[in-house]
């Protein structure tokens, strides 16, 4: 399905195969357990209710989708692309060029913004994404042939990355149609490999393979999956994310819970009582990008924001996670009952408009500056932790000698 060259769209063959959503219904006693394949080609489990669901969400992507193609149609094909000028006049003064040019970007950018809350088509996505998130840009610094060059040089290279990456390919998404096949294994460990090799500081980290396998079924090409991958790691998360001692995933987790504090104040207090470690939850969340929590199609809608508005918006879907289902949480008294509870509320989490909801309108504004504070504030405590924990285990090494 998928080769180093190919511009086989592969995310087509699940969004056109699929008008409503398939089920298989078994009966077990007095509950019916629906089976149904999702947009991207995933089976999930689920109710009656969660059909329904789904099929309105359906419904509500075809209108959204209208939205997308009238204004299309009014401003012009790839409007969100760059700034359409049109109907100007001879003789208009520079100074009043620039001035419109100004207002027209940022109409076009408060357009799209509210668009993108609402959720991109996904026939758009790769269009849309690799546009907005810089991907386009950071491909055009090099020469046309850079991916296919990349994975020829790096073809029989063995790494401990690349042992990690085999390893876990087949523990990626087991059962998808397509991420489970041959091809799909070969396709994903093309991207992963490459990028191990384009920066060898991050080399390969688990987490990766269940991001780089949803961009695989979005983007149109492995390339496009490739830059889509180089440029959330390079410029949309928090740097170290994803090198050797996690110290960037550490930082966010420590920003969580001081704006969990903030935002849900009597959820943080509870879990403080009850000596709950963020951490159980939050890294997953932060590492796989909500790819292993989330519906693939809830994980898509997050996605959308996240290229458009930067990596502010992980926080806000935590939150948002959290504050709805905060009585719950309050009147739960043991650390598994929360995980389970957290657990049980993302993986039926397949209206993404009630979690967007949440995560924009009753979470409250954060801005990424207040978020780079927070981040510089806490990399001191995280540095030196990490470092202590690398002397108690050069110690122990020692002892063994």
């Amino acid at each position: 399905m998928f080769g180093t060259q190919t511009r086989r769209d592969i995310s087509n063959e699940f969004q056109t195969q699929i008008p409503y959503w398939k089920t298989s219904i078994q009966t077990r006693r007095a509950n019916i357990t629906v089976k149904f394949q999702d947009l991207y080609g995933f089976t999930v489990e689920g109710n009656v209710d969660d059909v329904n669901v789904l099929n309105e969400v359906r419904e509500k992507v075809r209108e959204q989708g209208r939205v997308w193609w009238a204004l299309e149609a009014s401003k012009g094909a790839n409007w969100y692309l760059q700034p359409q000028i049109s109907s100007l006049s001879e003789g208009i003064a520079v100074s009043s060029l620039k001035s419109s040019l100004k207002l027209s970007v940022l109409a076009n950018t408060i357009a799209l913004k509210r668009l993108i809350r609402k959720g991109i088509p996904p026939v758009l996505r790769p269009k849309v994404w690799i546009s907005v998130s810089g991907a386009a840009k950071k491909r055009s610094t090099v020469p046309e042939s850079y991916y296919n060059d990349l994975i020829k040089a790096v073809e029989g290279k063995v790494t401990p990355a690349t042992r990690q990456i085999d390893h876990d390919l087949p523990r990626t998404f087991p059962g998808h149609p397509w991420l489970d096949t041959p091809d799909g294994h070969s396709a994903l460990r093309r991207v992963l490999v490459g990028y191990s090799f384009r920066d060898s500081d991050v080399g390969y980290c688990q987490g990766l393979n269940y991001v780089a396998a949803l961009l695989l079924l979005v983007m149109k090409t492995e390339e496009d999956a490739f830059w889509m991958l180089s440029v959330l790691l390079e410029n949309v998360l928090v740097n170290d994310c994803y090198t050797d001692n996690l110290s960037g995933c550490h930082v966010e987790q420590r920003v969580f819970k001081d704006l969990l504090a903030k935002k849900c104040p009597r959820i943080a207090a509870h879990l403080e009582a009850l000596e709950f470690d963020i951490s159980l939850v939050a890294t997953e969340w932060f590492l796989c990008l909500f790819s292993k929590s989330l519906p693939s199609e809830t994980t898509m809608r997050v996605w959308d924001v996240l290229f458009n508005e930067g990596a502010k918006v992980l926080f806000h879907v935590a939150l948002a996670i959290f504050k709805m289902k905060e009585e719950e949480l309050l009147l739960a008294h043991q650390i598994g009952d929360i995980i389970s509870i957290l657990q049980r509320t993302t993986h039926h989490l397949f209206d993404p408009d009630e979690l967007l909801t949440v995560a924009f309108d009753k979470i409250g504004s954060m801005t990424s500056n207040t978020i780079t504070k927070q981040r510089k504030k806490q990399e001191p405590a995280v540095m030196a932790e990490l470092d202590q924990r690398l002397r108690r285990l050069n110690s122990l090494k020692m002892d063994d000698k």
